[in-house]
């Protein structure tokens, strides 16, 4: 999915159907997720630091290092 979809997905959730609105909203969701995981892995194969990649979203070191640890493609 593309960062144009995800617009398309947001302007939806303003939408004045409440059902479609939550539609876009939880697929918004899982798009950001996943382009979260992307630029995570993009940081670590530069190899950013754990603590580095945390400042970066606003969390804690112990919290990144927690959710992404176990992913495929992130050192153990």
């Amino acid at each position: 999915m593309e960062v144009g979809r995800l617009q398309t997905l947001v302007g939806r959730a303003g939408g004045d159907d409440p059902l479609a609105a939550l539609e876009a909203l939880a697929a918004a969701r899982r798009e950001l997720e996943r382009l979260e995981e992307v630029q995570v892995r993009r940081a670590r194969v530069a190899s950013a630091s754990w603590a580095s990649i945390a400042l970066a979203l606003g969390v804690s070191r112990q919290a990144v290092h927690q959710r992404f640890r176990l992913s495929r493609w992130c050192d153990r």
